[in-house]
């Protein structure tokens, strides 16, 4: 690599530190409500423990029982297969750039079939899902009479 014209590398983003300074609850810490919450996830998906997810999201009870139930009505059996629910949560992850819920929904996707061709091609129509949406929002494209 290198030479006069060759590109310059890529440089690298240092990771920004984490400012949060509460810690994951887990399980043997977790209050009585939590605890009943954790179970409920650990016995729907078959897993010796929940993630950092629901352990953060246990610093406050109510939030911990109302998302794990929304969640769970809206990733269940539907119009939808699991494969399809995970990948639209990828996209919407990446969208946000929230890396914990990329890799979480990356995992899933993958559990439920994705290949890496599948994958690519979810990352390229995501990129281009971006890029035309914000020509769009950039050019302020009015709505056609079709599409109304």
């Amino acid at each position: 690599m290198g030479g006069a014209g060759a590109p310059a590398p890529m440089p690298t983003l240092p990771r920004r530190p984490s400012a949060m300074t509460l810690k994951p609850i887990e399980h043997a810490d977790a209050a009585p409500e939590v605890r009943a919450v954790y179970d409920d996830i650990k016995a729907a998906r078959n897993v010796p423990d929940v993630n950092n997810f629901w352990k953060m999201a246990a610093h406050h009870p109510p939030t911990l029982k109302r998302t794990w139930e929304s969640l769970r009505e809206v990733m269940a059996p539907g119009a939808l297969d699991p494969l399809v629910k995970e990948m639209i949560f990828v996209a919407v992850s990446v969208t946000n750039g929230c890396d914990y819920c990329i890799r979480s929904h990356e995992a899933a996707a993958r559990r439920a079939g994705m290949t890496d061709a599948q994958f690519g091609e979810l990352m390229a129509v995501i990129g281009m899902a971006n890029e035309t949406n914000r020509l769009a929002k950039g050019y302020q494209v009015e709505i056609d009479e079709a599409l109304k």
